[in-house]
């Protein structure tokens, strides 16, 4: 009996050939698709997130950061409109977690287990559905960025900047996924994705420029990804160096998705 409940988990990946996965990988984004359709509440923080975090930093903080960058207000709308795509990308990666764990406590996930389909398939959709959700709020942030003030210079740039926090984004949801399978419930990986959120993103040069922070915080935010996806983003955008910090961004999405993907996937197959 016990030979029959483990070989579905450890050998139906390697029974399934690739075109069998990509069609259940796009069930199961229809289905998420689908249930998102049906509970549009859960679109509200992509929706309301870039709007709230927009108007409180431009509004709130523009005035004094701006001046101390030279250009008042409307030089730091230019400033921190490229650091806000690199926040998004973070923000709401950790609604993979949480969206994760909920499917497991209540009982979604054992039904998807049961089944034939590949368990790759299962997390490459939830991603593919996050990835879309965090696409719409990028695109609600650049709405309000325009009517803040935001000039878009380079629809090229802006593109390239919205492709790389993509990857990124890809790269961190493997993190939250594994969370979302480790942690007991929603709230645990919500309280553990603030934990890991809050330093990467307040320090980082996502909001200001990291020049007149201590030096110990300094040398923490030269390896923070956040700081080198916001200042790729904005050299994509406005202009400037891009090179130096798109490689190390992309090294570190490489590094992350190598690191976290195994996991996530072996812990989804041998949970019980």
């Amino acid at each position: 009996m016990s030979a029959t409940t483990v070989t579905p988990h450890g050998t139906a990946d390697a029974r399934i050939p690739l075109r069998g996965h990509l069609r259940h990988t796009g069930a199961l984004i229809r289905r998420n698709l689908l249930w998102i359709r049906q509970d549009p509440e859960s679109m509200f923080d992509a929706l309301l997130m870039p709007i709230v975090f927009t108007l409180l930093f431009v509004y709130v903080f523009g005035g004094s950061i701006g001046q101390a960058l030279g250009g008042g207000q409307d030089g730091y709308v230019q400033y921190v409109i490229p650091g806000m795509i690199a926040m998004m990308s973070m923000t709401l990666s950790q609604g993979v977690g949480t969206g994760f764990s909920q499917d497991f406590n209540s009982g979604v996930m054992d039904r998807f287990r049961s089944l034939p389909i590949g368990r790759g398939s299962v997390l490459f959709a939830k991603i593919s559905v996050e990835l879309t959700r965090m696409l719409f709020a990028t695109a609600v942030l650049m709405i309000v960025a325009v009517l803040v003030g935001f000039d878009i210079t380079s629809w090229t740039g802006l593109l390239g900047a919205i492709a790389l926090s993509t990857v990124f984004a890809s790269s961190i949801m493997w993190v939250f996924l594994t969370l979302g399978v480790v942690l007991k419930n929603a709230q645990s990986v919500q309280a553990m994705g603030f934990l890991v959120l809050f330093p990467l993103q307040f320090g980082s040069s996502i909001f200001a420029p990291t020049q007149s922070m201590p030096g110990w915080l300094q040398h923490f935010t030269d390896y923070n990804p956040l700081s080198t996806l916001a200042d790729a983003a904005r050299g994509l955008m406005v202009g400037g160096p891009v090179a130096h910090d798109l490689w190390i961004t992309l090294g570190w999405s490489v590094a992350i998705t190598a690191v976290m993907a195994p996991i996530a996937i072996h812990k989804f197959r041998t949970k019980s």
